[in-house]
This record gives structure tokens, sequence and C-alpha cells, in this order.
């Protein structure tokens, strides 16, 4: 195994940002083999905010924010290959990553999380509440459904299996990764606007996707997660994984979608409860897109930490 891909000096102003109204601390933690980079606000019970795709730790800007406020430690990392964080050759399978996120949580002192995981990193979050329910106090997952209900749907809904074009283009070699950094990452500016709802980003927000996309090696580490994703549908280690994710989720689960979003359909999204056997509560944003916590983040973050808050989490 080679080592890891240097992180580039000059690339540490892209990704270590300051965030409005906020005092963010920058730190590196290490965790299953790596090293992870996390933004930091506030003190008590640890939230940790996960990033989907095309995106990095600042997604969670406003967040951060809001939870520090509310009374909670809140961490935002840079989920393997992304951000500030290593660029490992290999390690993209779903339940590597994450054990990457509940190493994170051990790294920073602290018995368990509330975790919240947005695209892939909501896939992540119900993988890692049901590979370590014990470090995962509370899960909240946006714009995700179960792994299981994503795998069916992918396979079953031809409808799904369309809005998810953009992966099953992912298994080409290289030609996505020159994509995703040609003319800049101005892709990754059209997929942003082309999956939110009527609230878009603006150019600020669009520019420093773009620029975080384009430092050296993320944008094939960013798609090699999708690709284990598809070309394990039909091997062993894909069996194993659908198989270990039957176990249940056993914590509060908070399970957040944009009725307007168009990388994954609100039938594809519901029916996620099923796997759960702890409180779920269902909540549909109406008019908002794949982001709903940047396209209306006082919303968002109002259900969230109001759930949080919640000592009953009802279903």
């Amino acid at each position: 195994m080679t080592d890891p891909a240097p992180f580039p000096a000059q690339s540490a102003s892209v990704v270590r940002l300051d965030v409005p109204g906020a005092e963010v601390t920058h730190r590196d933690v290490a965790a299953n083999g790596a090293r992870f980079h996390i933004a930091e606000v506030g003190d008590g019970p640890l939230v940790l905010l996960l990033h989907g795709f095309p995106q990095f730790w600042w997604t969670w800007r406003h967040q951060l924010t809001a939870l520090a406020e509310a009374g909670f430690r809140a961490v935002a990392m840079d989920m393997r290959g992304v951000g500030g964080s290593d660029r490992t050759p290999r390690g993209y399978d779903p339940a590597n990553l994450a054990l990457d996120l509940t190493g994170v949580i051990r790294s920073l002192g602290e018995p368990d999380a509330a975790v919240v995981g947005h695209d892939l990193g909501g896939y992540l979050a119900w993988t890692a509440a049901a590979m370590r329910p014990k470090l995962v106090r509370r899960l909240a997952v946006v714009s995700m459904p179960h792994p299981r209900r994503w795998r069916a749907a992918m396979l079953a809904d031809v409808r799904q299996s369309a809005a998810l074009s953009h992966i099953w283009g992912f298994q080409r070699p290289w030609i996505p990764e020159r994509r995703l950094t040609a003319d800049d990452g101005a892709l990754v500016a059209r997929l942003i606007q082309d999956w939110s709802g009527p609230s878009l980003p603006d150019e600020k927000a669009l520019e420093v996707y773009r620029r975080a996309m384009c430092i050296p090696s993320t944008a094939h580490c960013a798609i090699e997660p999708y690709r284990w994703l598809v070309r394990s549908l039909a091997r062993p280690d894909g069996f194993q994984f659908n198989r270990r994710m039957k176990r249940p989720v056993r914590v509060p689960t908070l399970h957040l979608h944009g009725s307007l979003d168009p990388v994954i359909r609100t039938r594809s999204a519901a029916g996620s409860g099923q796997y759960v056997e702890a409180p779920y509560r269902w909540r549909l944003f109406d008019g908002l897109g794949h982001f709903p916590h940047e396209e209306d983040p006082v919303t968002f973050s109002t259900e969230l930490i109001n759930w949080l808050k919640d000592p009953e989490p009802d279903r």
C-alpha cells in the first residue's frame, strides 16, 4: 500500500475558511489510519456533521453557528479524500468510511455523538448507526435513504436510477475526474445549481466548492465511494454489506428531505423508517431541493436543534 497523497500546503486556505459570527477552530485528528480535518465550534454534547458530494465541511457553516449558540459542540469533518483530509489510495467502501467517522468521535474524546449526515454523509451515518450503535447517540439523515432502500431503488426504480445518472457516469475511468476539474470546477457549480430548489446558492459559495474540488486528487477520491456502491451491487462484498445493513438502527432518528430533490426521489427516501427500531421522525421540506441545510438554513437548523433538544422524540 502506498502512502497517502500529501495535502498541498498551498491548498489549506481553500478549505480552512472562517465562518461569519463564529470562532471556528481548525485542526487535524487521527482516526482509522488516516488524518482528518475538522472545523469545530462551541461546547456541550457533540454533534458531528458529515458532508456529501460535491462539497466539503463548509456546507455546514450555518449549522455550526446555530448549534454552538444552542449549547452543542458542533464539529464538521472533511471525509476521507476531500477538503483538508488525507487522500488515501484505497478505503472508500462505506464500512471503512463509517469507521472513519466513529474513529473521529473517539479521537475527540467523546463517548458518543449525534451524527448528522447529508447525501453520501447520510449514507455513512446510517451505516455507522447500524455498525457502531454505542458511538451514535442520535442520527439525523438529510437527502439520503437507508442503504438497503438506496440499493433497492437503484436496481428496481427506473426513475430513481435515471435521477442518479451521474453515479452511473462515475464508473468510467478518469473521464469523470477530468470533467469535475475542467474549467476550474465549472461542473461542480452546475450540479449544485441543478440539484437545488428555487433558492439557488450565490456565486461566492459556488466558487468555494469549485476551488475545493480542484485540489489535486480530490475529484478522484470524491468519486471512489460511488464506484464502490455501483460495482459492488453484483459482488460478494456488496452482498455482505447489504446483509450487514439488515441490522436495525436502535437510536432516535430524524429523516429530513426536500420535496423538490431531483437526485433522491421522495418515494425512495420515505420508508427508511422500517429499518429503525427507535423513535423515527420524517420531515419533508416543501419547496427545497437536495441541499435543504443550505437552501433554508434557518428552518433546517430550527428543526434539527428542536429535535436534538427533545428528550423524547416521538414517531
